[in-house]
C-alpha cells in the first residue's frame, strides 16, 4: 500500500492505473498515426502534435473509470462484472468525449482518428485488466507476512487472507506466549526453532505484524528489533488492518491509540476548502438535478392523490451532538411511524411506496439535502447522520460512537460506498469503522474519490433501501 494525500492506496491498483493512463495516451496515438497510413501518409505523428488531444482522453477516461469503480479495493467480481464496468466506462467516455470536442475543437480528432484509437483502447484496456489480475493474484507477487500472535486479532488477519486480490500472504502464525488462546488453526502456527531473525529469513519474510492480544506478556523485543535491522517492516495490527482495508478495527481499538497516532486533524485550510467546495458543488448541482427534483415532486403528488408532504423532515444528530432537520423526498407511506417508535428502513421495507422505491435506489430521493449542505448543516462528504433515538442507543452500547460527531455528516461517504445499507447495531458498528478511518484520514482529495466511487454505487444500486 501507498499512502497519498494520507489515503492509503493499493500498490497494484495505482501501477495499474498508471499503466492505463500511458495506454490510453498511445492508443490516441497510434489511432491518429494509422488514420494516416489508411490516407498514404509516410510519417508518423509527432508526440506533441496528440498531446492535446491524447491528454483530455486520458482525462476523461480516467475519471469515469474511476467512477465506475475500477479502481476501488477488492474489485474482481469475475470476467462479465469487468467486461460490463469497462464497457459502460467507455460508453459514457464516448459521450463525454463528443461533447470536450464539441467544445474544444482545436483539440477535436478526426471521425476516423477517434474510432481507431476508441478501439484500441477499449480491447486494450480489457487485455490489460484481464492479465494484470491474473498476474496479481499469484502468491508471487504478494508480500510475505509474518504474523506475531495467534488469539482474536491474528485470527482477523487470517479472515482477511481469505479474500480475493489481497497484496499479501501470511506463511504463519507464531504464538508468543501459551497465555493466548489460539483463534487460527494449528496448522498455521509456526514454531521458532532458533531465532526470530532465522525464522523470518527462511520464509523470506518482507513484514512482520505485531497483533498479540496483549503485548505486555513476553513481547519478544531483542529479536523483533534484530528483523527491524535487517530490514523487515515491523507493523503494528491496527496499522496493518486500516491499511489493508481501509477501516479501523473497533476491537482492538483503544483511547492510547486515538491520543498517540497521527490523524484526526483539524486544519483551517481543510474546513475552509471543504465549505467552499461544498458551497459551489451544492449551487452546481443543483442547477443540473432541478428537472429530476420537479419529476420527483409531481410523482410523489400524483401517487399520493394531492394528499400528504412533498418532503419528509427527520431530525438528526450532526457535528458537535447539534440537532438539525434532514429534508428528503417522502418516499414512504405518510403514516410510516404512526406509533412514535423510530425504526430502522429494512430491503424490502412495506412503508416504502412505489415512487420512493424508485426514488431511494436513484438517489433522487436525497437531492434536497443539497440545502442542507447550504445551510452548513452537512457536507457531501462525511458520516451518515443518524436520529437521536438510534445515536442514544449505539452511543451505549458501541464504543467510540460518538467521535463519528467530530465532523459535519455527508450525503455520501466512505461507509455508504464501502459497506451496504445498515440497518442494524451491527451494521452500524461495521460502519463506524470506515467512518473513523475517514475522520482520521481527512483529505480533499479523499473527498473528490469518495464522490467519484458514489456514482459507481449509485449505478450498481449499492446502498439503496
Amino acid at each position: 500500500m501507498i499512502r497519498l494525500f494520507k489515503h492509503y492506496i493499493s500498490r497494484a491498483l495505482l501501477t495499474l492505473l498508471l499503466a492505463e493512463i500511458l495506454y490510453l495516451f498511445l492508443a490516441v496515438y497510434f489511432g491518429q498515426a494509422l488514420n494516416g497510413l489508411r490516407f498514404g501518409r509516410e510519417s508518423w505523428p509527432m508526440l506533441g502534435d496528440v498531446a492535446s488531444g491524447a491528454l483530455a482522453f486520458v482525462l476523461v477516461m480516467t475519471t469515469i473509470m474511476i467512477a465506475m469503480g475500477l479502481y476501488e479495493r477488492n474489485l474482481w467480481n469475475g470476467r462479465a462484472d469487468m467486461l460490463l464496468r469497462v464497457g459502460i466506462s467507455f460508453l459514457f467516455g464516448l459521450f463525454a468525449m463528443s461533447l470536450v470536442y464539441y467544445l474544444l475543437p482545436e483539440i477535436a480528432l478526426s471521425r476516423g482518428e477517434f474510432s481507431l484509437a476508441f478501439g484500441i483502447a477499449f480491447v486494450g484496456v480489457l487485455l490489460l485488466r484481464f492479465g494484470f489480475f491474473k498476474a496479481s493474484d499469484h502468491a508471487l507477487l504478494k508480500r510475505r507476512v509474518l504474523v506475531l500472535g495467534v488469539g482474536r486479532n491474528a485470527a482477523r488477519l487470517e479472515e482477511l487472507q481469505q479474500r480475493s486480490n489481497v497484496g499479501f500472504v501470511i506463511p504463519g502464525y507464531i504464538q508468543v506466549h501459551e497465555d493466548e488462546e489460539p483463534g487460527v488453526p494449528p496448522t498455521r502456527m509456526r514454531q521458532v526453532t532458533s531465532t526470530l531473525p532465522d525464522l523470518a529469513d527462511e520464509l523470506r519474510i518482507d513484514e512482520i505484524v505485531v497483533a498479540m492480544d496483549d503485548r505486555r506478556k513476553g513481547f519478544p523485543i531483542d529479536e523483533v528489533l534484530h528483523c527491524r535491522i535487517d530490514g523487515i517492516s515491523i507493523s503494528h495490527f491496527l496499522a496493518f488492518f486500516e491499511r489493508e482495508t481501509g477501516k479501523i478495527q473497533l476491537d482492538a481499538l483503544r483511547p492510547s491509540n486515538m491520543i498517540f497516532e497521527e490523524g484526526f486533524q483539524k486544519a483551517l485550510v481543510n474546513r475552509v476548502l471543504k465549505r467552499l467546495f461544498d458551497v459551489v458543488a451544492s449551487l452546481l448541482l443543483l442547477a443540473v438535478a432541478w428537472p429530476f427534483m420537479a419529476f420527483a415532486t409531481l410523482a410523489i403528488w400524483i401517487e399520493s392523490g394531492g394528499r400528504g408532504p412533498i418532503l419528509y423532515r427527520q431530525t438528526r444528530i450532526g457535528r458537535n451532538n447539534e440537532i438539525f432537520e434532514l429534508i428528503k423526498f417522502r418516499s414512504m407511506s405518510v403514516d410510516a411511524e404512526r406509533d412514535g417508535v423510530a425504526r430502522w428502513a429494512q430491503a424490502g421495507d412495506s412503508r416504502i411506496t412505489r415512487v420512493g422505491g424508485i426514488l431511494r435506489e436513484t438517489r433522487i430521493d436525497e437531492l434536497p439535502q443539497l440545502f442542507n449542505v447550504l445551510w452548513g448543516h452537512m457536507s457531501f462528504v462525511g458520516p451518515r447522520p443518524e436520529r437521536p433515538q438510534f445515536v442514544a442507543e449505539l452511543s451505549k452500547n458501541i464504543p467510540f460512537y460518538t467521535m463519528r460527531h467530530m465532523v459535519n455528516p455527508g450525503i455520501t461517504g466512505w461507509a455508504q460506498i464501502c459497506y451496504p445499507y445498515g440497518a442494524s447495531e451491527e451494521d452500524a458498528r461495521e460502519k463506524l469503522q470506515y467512518d473513523l478511518y475517514y475522520i482520521k484520514n481527512y483529505s480533499f482529495f479523499f473527498d473528490v474519490i469518495i464522490l467519484l466511487q458514489t456514482v459507481h454505487t449509485i449505478l450498481w444500486g449499492k446502498g439503496a433501501h
